[in-house]
């Protein structure tokens, strides 16, 4: 059975994930305010920075960099993407 959150993203009721994506206060933080659609657009928001900015996710300030953005991207004024970012759907 899905659940229904007010996704703080996209600013309407839709489903929710089916559970924190991963420990902690943040994890659970999105877990209750962000859906599914809205999740999986930050999977492939984090994807294009991943590949633009070639990080690597062993490296700790790579990490760091990817959870601040992702908090912008939810709960801020949002996570740009890198300067001169085309996507190949332009």
């Amino acid at each position: 059975m899905s659940r229904e959150i007010q996704c703080v993203k996209l600013n309407k009721k839709a489903e929710g994930l089916s559970s924190p994506p991963f420990p902690g206060a943040l994890g659970e933080r999105i877990y209750n305010q962000v859906s599914m659609e809205a999740w999986k657009a930050w999977l492939e928001h984090q994807t294009m920075l991943i590949n633009e900015y070639r990080l690597s996710l062993l490296d700790d300030k790579s990490r760091e960099f990817l959870r601040s953005e992702m908090q912008k991207y939810f709960f801020g004024e949002g996570s740009e993407k890198p300067a001169g970012f085309t996507s190949k759907e332009n």
